[in-house]
């Protein structure tokens, strides 16, 4: 059986050139990031699966939900998106939008020459340091950042920094696991 990210990649592809050339990225990107958020759960993925239901009811029941969502692109208002739904639904793959939605935006991030970057701390960041982060990334990086903060206490302190691919752990509780190693070793 494939991955779910080997299967959303084509069709995020798809969805990406479509909206790329109509000029309607945002548009597209928000109505994926709030249907991944409606099957992001798995619930409604599963009810879905139920072979009572035919394609149609299907497709009549998820451009409801995703127009009480503000996914109106998906919502049975434009045909490309009722077009999408429709092939999902043929080829059982409804499920797998999460990660179509993850790999638009990653397909977005590129044009855009963004990336998405969130840092963990072992305490809220102020609103300096934030910036310092953001300039030495967009710095090191070459791309505009988009910086989100976590909390995490069992830091104890440092910060874990994740940017796509990259991961820069400077965190305290990082520095004692590895001294623990040395020590054992």
């Amino acid at each position: 059986m494939a991955d779910n990210n080997t299967i959303a990649r084509p069709y995020a592809q798809a969805v990406f050139e479509l909206a790329n050339e109509a000029g309607v990225l945002a548009e597209w990107s928000e109505s994926l990031q709030v249907a991944a958020q409606l099957l992001g759960s798995g619930d409604v993925a599963k009810y879905l699966s139920d072979p009572a239901f035919s394609d149609e009811q299907r497709l009549e029941f998820l451009t409801g939900l995703f127009a009480k969502g503000k996914a109106a692109l998906l919502a049975g208002k434009d045909k490309h998106g009722t077009n999408f739904l429709k092939l999902l639904l043929e080829y059982g793959r409804v499920a797998v939008l999460p990660e179509i939605a993850e790999h638009f935006e990653a397909l977005k991030a590129d044009i855009e020459n963004t990336v998405d970057v969130t840092v963990t701390s072992a305490a809220k960041l102020s609103a300096e340091q934030q910036s310092a982060i953001s300039k030495a990334l967009a710095e090191r990086l070459g791309r505009s950042i988009r910086l989100e903060t976590e909390i995490d206490e069992t830091l104890i302190g440092g910060a874990v920094i994740k940017a796509g691919d990259i991961v820069i752990d400077g965190s305290l509780r990082a520095r004692l696991e590895g001294l623990s190693n040395a020590l054992i070793n």
